[in-house]
């Protein structure tokens, strides 16, 4: 695994407090979720947190791949 970027972090932050499962009313709700989005990973740094990468997922294999277990 690999140490996550910044841009990475604040992205994927700002991303969850975006979509949350409700609908979104105002068009400030980029900015907000942005501006919270840095100033919350500039907090982890301070605070000595280090966010990893998973490595990606293969994709799931399904009947008649290569690779996709058959019952019998």
């Amino acid at each position: 695994m690999e140490e996550a970027s910044p841009d990475d972090v604040a992205q994927s932050l700002a991303f969850a407090l975006l979509f949350d499962g409700r609908k979104r009313a105002r068009d400030a709700d980029h900015v907000m979720a942005d501006i919270v989005a840095k100033r919350l990973v500039e907090h982890l740094r301070i605070s000595g947190f280090i966010v990893m990468k998973a490595p990606p997922r293969q994709p799931p294999a399904t009947p008649g791949t290569k690779g996709a277990q058959t019952r019998r």
